[in-house]
């Protein structure tokens, strides 16, 4: 047997191919290389799709079967009208085919993208036309413009979480540095914490956090670092800056990126003469039994916002840590929509002490617990402070109407008050009890449906809706309106 050399080039490789499929019908001519491609089309010299149509059994068959005596370009979109021309006219010449991306219409879906090439076949002047499915590539087209509009988007976060964080640094008058925790060098400082140590800003940048301190401060800050890694959490110290007399308080917190670990470290000069706090073994041991008490504990200042609170109280409130409570207002855990701890506070303003004020403790995640709370505020001094013991409140038989259960020791507390509070405040408190009470009835006998609800009460819903987020009670009634 011989064998043909095949051709190399090319043209000759056309001209092989179109002499193949001159000596073959056009119909046999598309059925054979249906078998290499996605569809073959036997198109007429007018430009009409004749019967003779291959395809796989992925394309539409409803779609196809609908094309015999249509034009091409009838069965295409607009834009892709002037390319069938183009490839026919090119095909008529002679010239080389072309491979062109070829949109076809489908009643109420997306257009079918295929990739055609076509051939002059045939002596009556027929076309041929071999076509690859694009749907796949387009939907991997899709996928990976839409991943690199995701990244595209987190850098942006990114940048602009990089460009917040760097403003605050430079803008904050308080003194921080971020501390390797595996070498104890300063990764980075803010020019407050330049200023208060005294030296140029790039030369802390790599140095020794614990040297920028007096000889026997070093092991104080060596040993706040060490609790960070054991327990997470140190006491402030009071420390003298290295080669000057100014004293400063140190304060750290420890958090983890990009796994490792990094102390974050704030400075706060003290004033002048002024010198680190030192408790007597008594007063400790008074401060750690407050911590380790079985009944919650909390500090907060002026403005309700919690200082400082011992483990009991977090466990109650649902907290993972201090951290969390601290500098939240205890409204946020405390207290029936608000009434109860304004007049707590009112009173310790007034009497400097509370006993037995019945009240509410709400947990994180929702959880309720009737309390009493013990209240006193620290004697004059800067700044001032209240501390509050708080217990459970003693288990008492369950009754039928918890509304009544409630509004009597609503009152209860309110005459407590009298004599305390202004007559107009306790009024105005008492209106806001009854109001809640009213429309927290109106809801249960109407299961839940705001309309009805309104219509009890004779409010308008847009009354209705705005007394229930007056009073928290939004997600109590989220029944049908209608």
């Amino acid at each position: 047997m011989t064998l043909k050399s095949v051709a190399s080039h090319p043209r000759e490789r056309e001209g092989n191919l179109a002499g193949l499929l001159t000596r073959l019908d056009v119909s046999e001519s598309a059925l054979l290389l249906s078998a290499a491609a996605d569809i073959a089309l036997v198109i007429n010299s007018d430009g009409t799709l004749s019967d003779s149509i291959f395809a796989s059994p992925e394309l539409p068959t409803e779609l196809l079967a609908s094309w015999p005596g249509k034009a091409w370009t009838e069965v295409s979109t607009v834009e892709s009208r002037s390319k069938i021309e183009q490839m026919l006219q090119e095909a008529a010449m002679g010239l080389p085919p072309r491979w062109r991306q070829i949109n076809h219409q489908q009643a109420g879906g997306p257009d079918l993208p295929v990739r055609y090439c076509v051939m002059k076949a045939g002596n009556g002047g027929q076309f041929l036309a071999i076509g690859r499915d694009l749907r796949q590539v387009a939907a991997v087209q899709q996928k990976l413009l839409a991943a690199e509009q995701s990244i595209e988007q987190e850098y942006s976060r990114l940048r602009h979480a990089e460009t917040r964080y760097r403003l605050l640094m430079q803008v904050s008058s308080e003194a921080i540095v971020v501390v390797d925790s595996r070498t104890g060098r300063i990764v980075e400082a803010n020019a407050a914490a330049a200023n208060l140590m005294n030296k140029p800003l790039k030369r802390l940048n790599g140095a020794q956090f614990a040297a920028m301190f007096d000889g026997p401060d070093v092991a104080r800050v060596e040993d706040l670092m060490t609790a960070l890694r054991a327990t997470g959490r140190a006491d402030d110290v009071a420390l003298t800056l290295d080669g000057s007399q100014q004293q400063a308080v140190l304060g750290a917190t420890i958090f983890r990126q990009e796994n490792a670990s990094f102390y974050l470290m704030r400075l706060q000069p003290m004033a002048a003469g002024a010198s680190g706090i030192v408790v007597s073994k008594g007063q400790a041991a008074v401060v750690n039994a407050v911590r380790d008490l079985p009944e919650a504990f909390v500090v907060t200042d002026l403005d309700r916002r919690i200082l400082s609170a011992n483990a009991a109280f977090l466990d109650a409130a649902q907290l993972g840590s201090e951290e969390q409570a601290r500098g939240e207002p205890i409204d946020r855990w405390m207290g029936r929509a608000g009434v109860d701890v304004s007049v707590l506070f009112n009173s310790l303003a007034e009497n400097g002490a509370v006993r037995q004020f019945q009240t509410v403790l709400r947990g994180q995640f929702g959880t309720t617990e009737d309390v009493e709370v013990s209240g006193v505020a620290s004697p004059p001094a800067n700044p001032i402070c209240y501390g509050f013991a708080i217990r459970r409140a003693s288990r008492r038989a369950t009754e039928p109407d918890s509304s009544r259960r409630t509004l009597l020791r609503s009152v209860e507390d309110m005459t407590k008050l009298v004599g305390k509070v202004p007559l107009k405040d306790l009024v105005r408190e008492t209106t806001d009890i009854i109001e809640r009470l009213c429309i927290e009835a109106a809801l249960q006998i109407s299961d839940n449906n705001r309309a009805s609800a309104a219509d009890i009460l004779g409010l308008s819903r847009q009354s209705l809706y705005v007394k229930l987020h007056r009073y928290g009670i939004e997600d109590k009634s989220g029944g049908d309106d209608d």
